[in-house]
């Protein structure tokens, strides 16, 4: 391998025209810097410059090797530059949430990415298991949970809340145990442990979900209150999931007597060096979730 030291010198030699100036330049000894040129010569077996007194022009092999080894030698010499950048707005930060969450989050966090078109967001949505799997592996940057997590790689802190909300049909303006057992419930992949937890201490008749005939299953987010709306059911959601559907008129939605909410935690990974482009979407997302 060539040593980068004697590329240097050749090319600051071939730049500046004058083995005086080169070492002033590199801070050597004019002999020093011959030493070098000589040591490339020897290395690639063949000469390199043709001295004529004190000036010198290069060979055809000494044009070839400065024309590559100039983007080398820049790109070396600019390397400790990047190595020490952190930008606080550029680069990617990869994020992950559970559905309702992300429902609210991506869309704010796409218009600060407006502001900032070097920060790219890279956002999936997952379940709480397949996030904390995702930081544990260091495939995302940030992971929102709803869950406490098992897996000592993954550090979480708690930064907001989200109501579960009971949804009915527009047409449902009581949410009364008998209104419930004839509309049915409309199923999601949450839908049991959510529906359980807000039904469970508002209504006394609740034993478990089956008491309710299943009128609908969907694991799409978005798609849950479609069916409600049509009057096809009810379902329990998380009040991001809910705010985001396009028709309110359509659904009624009662937080209870007794409300229950899901805490929000954001997990990054416990051993690893968070940038400062992850810290600026962390703060942001702090700040969002806290005034909403």
């Amino acid at each position: 391998m060539i040593n980068p030291v004697w590329l240097r010198s050749f090319c600051t030699l071939v730049e500046t025209g004058h083995f005086t100036h080169t070492a002033e330049k590199l801070f050597m000894t004019q002999s020093g810097v011959s030493q070098h040129i000589r040591k490339l010569e020897q290395y690639l077996n063949q000469p390199l410059i043709t001295r004529h007194g004190k000036k010198f022009t290069l060979t055809n092999a000494g044009e070839r090797l400065y024309s590559e080894a100039n983007t080398i030698v820049q790109s070396l010499a600019d390397l400790d530059k990047r190595i020490s950048e952190d930008p606080s707005y550029e680069g990617v930060v990869r994020l992950a949430s559970p559905g309702s969450v992300g429902l609210k989050l991506y869309p704010q966090l796409l218009a600060f990415q407006q502001q900032h078109p070097d920060l790219i967001i890279d956002y999936r949505f997952a379940p709480n298991h397949e996030i904390e799997k995702m930081i544990a592996e260091q495939r995302i940057d940030v992971g929102l949970m709803t869950s406490l997590a098992g897996k000592g790689e993954v550090k979480l802190n708690h930064i907001g809340s989200e109501d579960l909300l009971l949804v009915t049909p527009a047409h449902i303006t009581t949410a009364s145990w008998e209104n419930l057992l004839k509309l049915g419930f409309i199923n999601h992949p949450d839908g049991i442990y959510h529906a359980s937890q807000l039904l469970s201490v508002n209504f006394p008749e609740f034993q478990h979900i089956e008491q309710f005939k299943q009128s609908g299953f969907s694991n799409q987010i978005s798609l849950i209150v479609e069916p409600v709306k049509l009057g096809l059911g009810f379902t329990v959601l998380p009040r991001y999931a809910v705010e985001a559907f396009h028709q309110q008129e359509a659904i009624n939605t009662f937080s209870l007597t007794h409300q229950v909410s899901e805490k929000i935690y954001l997990g990054t990974h416990a051993n690893k060096f968070v940038p400062n482009r992850v810290n600026t979407v962390i703060e942001q997302i702090k700040a969002y979730l806290a005034t909403h």
